[in-house]
């Protein structure tokens, strides 16, 4: 890909959902209470120091930018639906449940930079997780760096102390 080249803008057929619900939300309900808000200050009159009027107006601007940014992102999306050939061999919208070597075990699913959740174990297909799963398939062994997890109360790093650390993950399975 050149330099003047955008990075595709993939996702889900939910995380496309998601965003246009969100979207709907903010149009339908949220955008216009807070101009009926905006209006109901505005009638009190002197709006220089009127806290509910100036916070209206900041809150319909986060609004607006919002609306703004899901509106390009959904017209640059492109949905990827995912594999239905049983291919076990990771890309765009696989689930794949991996083991370190501790024999922990942990589930993933590759999705757009839209969707990432790491609490429920989305990550981006450009993150270096998704990148080094990528194209693998059951029982491949993949290497990543990570950043390493500081000690609790500690809020910076030692000096000379590593930032990433190596982990090796096994791909158990891949499913769609």
């Amino acid at each position: 890909m050149s330099d003047g080249e955008a990075t595709p803008n993939y996702i889900t057929r939910e995380g496309a959902r998601r965003l246009q619900d969100e979207l709907a939300d903010l149009k339908a309900r949220q955008r216009p209470k807070v101009v009926q808000d905006v209006a109901d200050a505005a009638a009190q009159g002197d709006r220089s120091e009127n806290a509910e009027y100036i916070y209206g107006k900041k809150k319909l601007r986060e609004i607006d930018r919002r609306i703004h940014w899901l509106t390009k992102r959904l017209e640059s999306a492109t949905v990827v639906e995912p594999r239905t050939d049983g291919a076990e061999i990771v890309f765009f919208g696989a689930h794949v449940e991996v083991e370190d070597e501790d024999g922990e075990r942990a589930s993933y699913r590759i999705v757009g930079e839209d969707e990432v959740d790491l609490d429920r174990g989305c990550v981006s297909w450009r993150s270096p997780l998704g990148r080094s799963l990528l194209k693998k398939s059951p029982g491949d062994t993949v290497v990543f760096r990570r950043p390493v997890k500081r000690p609790p109360g500690m809020t910076v790093d030692p000096p000379g102390a590593p930032r990433e650390t190596e982990v090796e993950l096994t791909i158990i399975s891949v499913r769609y």
